[in-house]
């Protein structure tokens, strides 16, 4: 006898917080980028029917690592963020915090989460962070083609074990839920398995506990899933179960290891965030005190691309802070990028500002039409990136005839000296930018004052800045009486 599809009960649907198609890159769109009998797979479904039972799918945001799972987001019809390496709960930590009533889950293996994210782990949970960890430990990693990991056991072979892993030579297996399990914050942490069918049934329970936890408001939960991993083990998937049950469940034994629910309190929601209009009276701004009183058609069209290039301790930072601020009081709209290296003084720093009385789409200057190059090195870094027509101020005697363009307008004059005139060589940066304002033309002085006023908190400094500000204009018009 046929029977038909509707004589069928479905005991078993695809969880709705699963996309009804995986909509992958490239080619097999139809079906998910995971080996077979890989765990992640049953994991996944677990905690999307744990979300669906829970009814919290549209306040969920799973963060998913950099590991086998980092396409999570093509499955799960929830918020997503794809993490950097290893910090996973560092931003699941400021997605709860930021979004406090959403449920966050952070999804990590355990090279992710026991390697180069064991700091982030561990300060989450001690912290007691009101989010759920989902860490799938499959002893190795697997992504990379099988390197040992943190938890690779004693014995097992991998890329850089061949001979199998030396507790003299690569340390011991590192059982992270039991290192956790002795902070005081984690209130549920549980190793669970996906051995055989009796384990998974536990591991669902284990998981939907964890995100309940969360939705309560207790506090930070792990669930430790020991998955299996048949591709990088080099087995079949049955094998792989059993290997899992049989042989890692010995080094990392299932069960509770911390759990303080029934004693835990209840973390307190945040107060709602104020509306826009008042921002103002919290950060106790004046609303009818502008900080500049600029008249009406003051500010003139401009699209300025400025790239500010120097030495750390030139004040490289503190001039393109100056003209953005500037640029802001005259009503336009403006950014601010800086660029430095590690180092306090001495070593290279730029910053890009852009200015405009239109949308500014980057704040990435490429092109500049204004380069201030305050040494040589910045000059031969930067002079041929100047678009034509534009402007280079070098700080120096005279540019380099390698670094001479034809195309571009040059003003060459030792303003440090010319600071040091005027009482100290640090306000070189402020002589140039005298020169730049009047060169452009750009901004309105009442907005450089009270930029200048805001930035430099100094009465000393202040005036010398002005003084530099004013010596840079004349220098400028000097050089065209010159001319």
């Amino acid at each position: 006898m046929r029977e038909d599809v509707a004589d069928f009960t479905i005991a078993h649907e695809k969880a709705q917080s699963f996309y009804a198609s995986y909509e992958r890159k490239g080619e097999l769109q139809h079906q998910t980028h995971y080996c077979p009998g890989c765990g992640h797979g049953v994991i996944h479904k677990m905690l999307a029917r744990a979300i669906d039972e829970m009814g919290i799918q549209d306040r969920t945001i799973l963060i998913s690592p950099v590991g086998c799972s980092v396409f999570a987001y093509y499955y799960f019809d929830v918020g997503n963020i794809q993490a950097a390496h290893g910090r996973a709960p560092a931003v699941a930590t400021a997605a709860k915090r930021s979004r406090p009533h959403s449920v966050v889950i952070s999804y990590q293996g355990d090279g992710d989460l026991s390697a180069i994210g064991s700091g982030e782990i561990l300060h989450a949970a001690n912290r007691g962070e009101n989010i759920t960890v989902i860490f799938v430990n499959n002893a190795i990693y697997s992504m990379t083609g099988g390197q040992a990991a943190p938890t690779t056991l004693i014995g097992q072979k991998s890329t850089t074990t061949p001979c199998g892993r030396s507790a003299a030579n690569e340390g011991y297996p590192l059982r992270v839920s039991e290192m956790l399990a002795t902070l005081e914050a984690p209130v549920y942490i549980e190793r669970v398995g996906l051995g055989d069918n009796k384990q998974i049934a536990q591991a669902a329970r284990a998981i939907k506990r964890g995100v309940e936890n969360q939705v309560k408001g207790l506090g930070f939960s792990l669930i430790e899933v020991l998955s299996p991993c048949p591709t990088i083990w080099k087995m079949s998937a049955v094998d792989a179960q059993r290997w899992v049950r049989d042989v890692m469940e010995k080094t990392y034994p299932l069960g509770v290891l911390c759990d303080r629910t029934k004693e835990a309190r209840v973390h307190a929601m945040p107060a709602a965030a104020p509306p826009l209009e008042e921002l103002p009276r919290l950060l106790d701004i004046p609303e009818d005190d502008p900080a500049v009183d600029v008249p009406e058609g003051a500010a003139k069209a401009v699209d300025l691309q400025v790239r500010v290039a120097g030495f750390g301790g030139q004040g490289v930072l503190l001039l393109g802070e100056v003209l953005a601020e500037a640029g802001l009081d005259a009503g336009l709209e403006v950014s601010w990028l800086p660029s430095y290296g590690p180092e306090m003084r001495s070593g290279t720093s730029n910053c890009h500002v852009r200015i405009s009385n239109e949308t500014i789409d980057s704040p990435m200057v490429s092109s500049p039409n204004m380069l201030i190059a305050m040494n040589e090195p910045s000059l031969r870094k930067f002079v041929a990136t100047v678009r034509p027509g534009g402007w280079i101020l070098y700080n120096g005697d005279a540019i380099p005839a390698d670094c001479v363009r034809s195309d571009v307008h040059e003003l060459s004059i030792p303003f440090t000296h010319v600071a040091d005139e005027i009482g100290d060589a640090r306000i070189t940066n402020m002589v140039m930018l005298g020169a730049l304002l009047e060169i452009t033309g750009a901004l309105p002085q009442a907005s450089v004052d009270s930029a200048l006023k805001r930035l430099v908190k100094s009465a000393r400094w202040y005036e010398l800045d002005e003084r530099a500000l004013e010596r840079g204009r004349e220098i400028y018009c000097g050089s065209l009486a010159v001319i």
